[in-house]
């Protein structure tokens, strides 16, 4: 089955807006953020001056600085984010888990904080197909852009083998998704990289591909990592994705948070 398709480009904001008031649901966009000081400052800006002053799309955004050793957390703050400290690094997929417990919108979208020219339509993007749709309860964000070397040389063939009912994403390891807060709630959450393709394959377990989307965000630039850390990421990717084939062991996961 192919999950449905949206272009961000498409959706109306105040069509959206509409659609919100008129269900009483509240949204929240979360940023997991390291050593991000010199792009945070620019997608929390973004957010807060079209969604949330503008137009009241979004009502609150929250960045979890992950241990960063720059002013990644004073950047957001002073761009009008909340921002959660934490204590100790606790990886990326972690960062997600706390920023599901510590938000409280119904729908809550993640995006990543080392884009450059953020555009707010990645938000309408990934929120906008569970607003006028209630039977989608996932949405995945894909770009106008070639596929990383860990998408290509790690997640697709691993997809292909163990995991074939989702090789229609387009960008499975996309950092840039949302979802519904029950939904959520009942998942676990890898601790670390994992948690980008770990949360799709338990999603599409538990609610099935026709309540997942995927939405063209159009053009997302961020810097490129360097090889060497792009190792351990695929390493983590490749786990998550094994994992849940029952190949190897569950390890690095938060409860969740339902059972809590």
């Amino acid at each position: 089955m192919t999950p449905r398709s949206f272009v961000a480009a498409d959706l109306d904001v105040d069509a959206l807006c509409k659609a919100k008031a008129d269900a009483g649901l509240s949204i929240s966009v979360c940023i997991p953020a390291r050593d991000e000081q010199a792009t945070v400052a620019g997608v929390v800006g973004a957010i807060v001056h079209a969604l949330m002053e503008r137009h009241g799309l979004v009502d609150e955004v929250l960045v979890v600085d992950d241990r960063s050793t720059d002013r990644t957390a004073a950047v957001a703050r002073d761009a009008g984010a909340r921002v959660v400290e934490t204590e100790e690094s606790i990886g990326k997929g972690a960062a997600l888990w706390t920023s599901l417990a510590a938000s409280a919108g119904d729908l809550v979208v993640w995006c990543d904080a080392d884009v450059r020219g953020f555009d707010p339509r990645f938000v309408i993007g990934l929120a906008g197909p569970m607003l006028l749709h209630d039977d989608i309860d996932f949405v995945k964000g894909h770009y106008e852009r070639n596929s990383g070397r860990v998408t290509e040389l790690v997640a697709r063939p691993v997809i292909a083998l163990l995991h074939p009912d989702l090789a229609a994403f387009a960008q499975p390891l996309s950092g840039e998704f949302a979802g519904r807060r029950p939904l959520l709630e009942s998942l676990p959450f890898t601790t670390d990289y994992g948690v980008d393709l770990g949360l799709l394959i338990d999603v599409a377990r538990a609610v099935g591909l026709d309540r997942i989307a995927q939405v063209d965000l159009g053009v997302r630039v961020h810097r490129n990592r360097p090889l060497e850390e792009l190792t351990p990421q695929a390493q983590q990717v490749l786990r998550a994705a094994l994992e849940r084939a029952g190949v190897l062991p569950v390890a690095n996961r938060r409860p969740p948070l339902a059972a809590g």
